[in-house]
C-alpha cells in the first residue's frame, strides 16, 4: 500500500533537484537552509532517488538506509522501526572489565553475510568475550571490502544482508549478553560510488588527508556536514541498538571549531545514554597519543570514553617478534623496558621522540586520573596484519607458546583486552588486503598502488596479493576446521582460561595505571608485572629460566605450558611460557 511521504534531502549545491519514486518523477521545493521537499505517495519499499540539477541519472539519497543495486543504483525506503525487538532485557555493558573481539562479516564465515555471524555467536559466548566489535558495514562499491572505501554511511551493505539482517545480528548478541560496538569512519569516503559532493560541500577547500580531501568540518556551509555525521552515529546507538562506536582514524577530522566534533559527539551520545537507560561507549582510533582525547569534558578533555593504544600493540610485537623496521624501530631500540613503560603508562611515544615521525610526539598521560581501562590494548588487530604486505598475521612468525605468552600479555594487562578475529585459536589463514571496485581503472590503481608501495619497502611487487583478485579475499576468510586440532585448540582453551581467569580476580581488572609494577630482565628475556596480589610471569627465552619475584609466590592460577616450580620468592618458567601467580 502507498501513503504520503515527505522526502528531504540537503542539497545545497545543485540550482535544481527533482524526486523519482518508482520510476515517476516529481518536482521538489527548496527551502532557505538548501534543504528540498516533496510530499508524494510512495510504498513501505518503494525505489528512489535525486535527480540533480539537468541530470536525468538518479542518485542515492545520502541519508538511504538501504541500497539493494548497490552504491550506483537507487535507494530503498527502509523503516528501522519496523523490526520486533527481542533484546528487551538487554541493559547494555560497560566497557570497563570487558574483553573486546574484532570482526569483519565477510571473512567471519564462508558465507560471508550478518546472518551466518549469528550462527557462530556461541563460539564467542563460550570464548568469554564481551564486546563484538564490527568493522564498517555501511555501503561501498563492489561485493567485497574492508570497510573503509564506504560512500553511503547510512546502509549496511546488501552483499552482508543489508540492514534488517544487521537487526537480526544486533539482537542475537544482545539476547547471548554480547555487547555490539560498529567500526564508522567519517574522515574520508571511498573512491567510487561517492555522489554526496553533488548535494554538498562534504569536503572541505584545500583540505587533504592520507585518504582524500577532508571532510568539511569547520569551513562555510559546515553545520550540515557535522549534523550529517553526528545524526549517523546516533542513528547506528537508537535505530540499531548498537552499544558503541569505534571511530576510525580521528586524528584525520580537521576542525578548526572551538568546539570540536569529537567533542559535540560525546555530548550528544552521553546524553542518549542517559534516554535509552544504557551504557554508549565511543571509542576513538587515534595516533595523536593525547590523553585529553579520552579525558572527560568536566576536566578539559574531548570526552572520548577509550581509544585504540598502538603503542602497547607495537611494543608487545616488537618485543615478540624481534621487528624493528618502520614503526617498530624505537619499540625494539628499548626491549622490555619499553614494554614496562607502555604498561604503566599507557604510551611509549609520551613526549619522547619518535624516529618514525622524526620528531618528538605525544604527551604523558595522568595515570593517577585516568583510568587503565580507557586504553584498548592488543596483539593483533585489522591494520595491524592487513596492512602487512603480505596480510600474515602474528601466527605465521611465532612458535604456539610465543603465542600464548603475548595472549596472557593482553589479557592480563590494565587495558581494555581486544582480540582480532581467529586470534583466540592462532588462525593460520591470512587476512590481507582485499577490494571489488567496479571501476576498472580505480581497481587498477589500487592494485598498482599496493604494490608500488611495498615494492619501495623492499618486497618483491610479485608477493604482493592483488587487492582486486577475489582470491585475495577468499584466502583472507577463517578456517574453522582449524579449533579442532592442535597447536589450535590449545591456544583457544589459553584464552579461554585467561578470560575466565580475568573474571574471577578483581586484579586484573583493576583500572589503576598508577599500581601496576614491572620488573624485567632485557638479557635473560623475562619480565614480571604485577597486578595487585597477583604476578604475571612471562619467559620469552628459549630456555628456562629462574625468577626471582618480590614476595613469595603461594599457587599457579594460570599456566601456558609446563607447570612453573615455585620455590619461595622464585619461580622456574619454562622456555617460551607465561604463568599468573598469586603471592598470598
Amino acid at each position: 500500500m502507498s501513503a504520503p511521504v515527505e522526502f528531504a534531502v540537503w542539497a545545497p549545491v545543485p540550482e535544481r533537484v527533482r524526486l523519482q519514486v518508482d520510476g515517476a518523477v516529481h518536482d521538489m521545493r527548496r527551502d532557505d537552509d538548501g534543504w528540498w521537499r516533496a510530499e508524494v505517495e510512495a510504498s513501505a519499499e518503494a525505489d528512489y532517488g535525486y535527480l540533480l540539477g539537468d541530470d536525468d541519472t538518479p542518485r542515492p539519497d545520502p541519508r538511504s538506509r538501504r541500497q539493494p543495486g548497490g552504491v550506483h543504483g537507487p535507494s530503498r525506503r527502509f523503516d528501522p522501526a519496523a523490526y520486533a525487538w527481542g533484546d528487551g532485557a538487554w541493559t547494555g555493558r560497560p566497557l570497563a572489565g570487558g574483553v573486546v573481539y574484532e570482526m569483519h562479516v565477510g571473512t567471519f564465515t564462508p558465507e560471508g553475510t550478518l546472518d551466518s555471524a549469528i550462527d557462530r555467536l556461541g563460539h564467542l559466548v563460550d570464548l568469554g568475550v564481551d564486546f563484538v566489535e564490527l568493522l564498517p558495514v555501511n555501503g561501498f562499491d563492489g561485493t567485497h571490502n574492508w570497510g573503509y572505501d564506504g560512500v553511503l554511511w547510512y546502509t549496511v551493505q546488501e552483499t552482508y544482508g543489508g540492514p534488517a539482517a544487521y537487526q537480526r545480528f544486533v539482537d542475537a548478541c544482545h539476547q547471548r549478553g554480547l555487547g555490539v560496538i560498529q567500526d564508522v569512519v567519517y574522515n574520508h569516503l571511498g573512491p567510487s560510488g561517492n555522489y554526496l559532493p553533488l548535494f554538498m560541500p562534504v569536503f572541505s577547500e584545500g583540505g587533504a588527508n592520507t585518504w582524500g580531501e577532508s571532510v568539511n568540518l569547520s569551513g562555510p556551509d559546515s553545520d550540515e556536514v557535522r549534523r550529517y555525521i553526528l545524526d549517523n552515529a546516533l542513528m547506528w546507538l537508537h535505530d540499531m541498538h548498537v552499544d558503541g562506536l569505534r571511530l576510525d582514524a580521528v586524528h584525520a577530522l580537521v576542525d578548526e571549531r572551538a568546539t570540536h566534533l569529537l567533542e559535540e559527539m560525546a555530548q550528544e551520545v552521553d546524553r542518549l545514554s542517559v534516554t535509552e537507560g544504557r551504557p554508549l561507549t565511543l571509542i576513538a582510533e587515534s595516533d595523536l597519543n593525547d590523553p585529553r582525547m579520552v579525558t572527560p569534558r568536566v576536566a578539559g578533555g574531548l570526552g572520548i570514553h577509550a581509544q585504540w593504544s598502538d603503542d602497547f600493540h607495537h611494543a608487545l610485537h616488537s618485543t615478540l617478534t624481534g621487528e624493528g623496521q618502520g614503526y617498530y624501530r624505537d619499540f625494539a631500540d628499548a626491549g622490555l623496558p619499553g614494554l614496562a613503560t607502555v604498561l604503566t603508562g599507557a604510551f611509549f611515544h609520551d613526549g619522547a621522540w619518535s624516529s618514525f615521525r622524526r620528531r618528538h610526539h605525544g604527551r604523558p598521560v595522568d595515570t593517577a586520573r585516568l583510568p587503565g581501562w580507557k586504553f584498548l590494548g592488543y596483539l593483533q588487530d585489522h591494520d595491524q596484519i592487513g596492512n602487512r604486505a603480505i596480510g600474515d598475521r602474528i601466527s605465521a612468525s611465532l612458535s604456539p607458546d610465543l603465542l600464548a605468552v603475548g595472549a596472557t600479555l593482553v589479557l592480563t594487562s590494565p587495558f581494555t583486552p581486544m582480540l582480532f578475529m581467529g586470534e583466540e585459536w592462532g588462525a593460520g589463514t591470512p587476512w590481507q588486503f582485499f577490494t571489488s571496485h567496479t571501476d576498472p581503472e580505480i581497481g587498477r590503481a589500487t592494485a598498482e598502488g599496493r604494490k608500488g608501495e611495498f615494492a619501495g619497502h623492499g618486497w618483491d611487487a610479485d608477493e604482493v596479493p592483488d587487492p582486486q583478485d577475489p582470491e585475495t579475499f577468499t584466502r583472507s576468510k577463517l578456517d574453522w576446521s582449524e579449533p579442532e586440532r592442535e597447536p589450535h585448540a590449545h591456544l583457544l582453551a589459553v584464552h579461554r582460561a585467561l578470560i575466565t581467569l580475568r573474571r574471577a580476580h578483581p586484579d586484573l581488572v583493576d583500572p589503576d595505571l598508577g599500581s601496576v609494577q614491572v620488573h624485567w630482565d632485557d638479557a635473560d628475556r623475562w619480565l614480571v608485572v604485577h597486578r595487585g596480589s597477583l604476578r604475571i610471569v612471562a619467559n620469552l627465552a628459549g630456555e628456562p629460566r629462574e625468577i626471582d619475584l618480590d614476595v613469595p609466590a603461594h599457587d599457579v592460577l594460570f599456566a601456558s605450558g609446563e607447570l612453573p616450580a615455585l620455590d619461595g620468592a622464585t619461580v622456574t618458567l619454562a622456555a617460551e611460557s607465561a604463568a599468573v601467580l598469586t603471592t598470598r
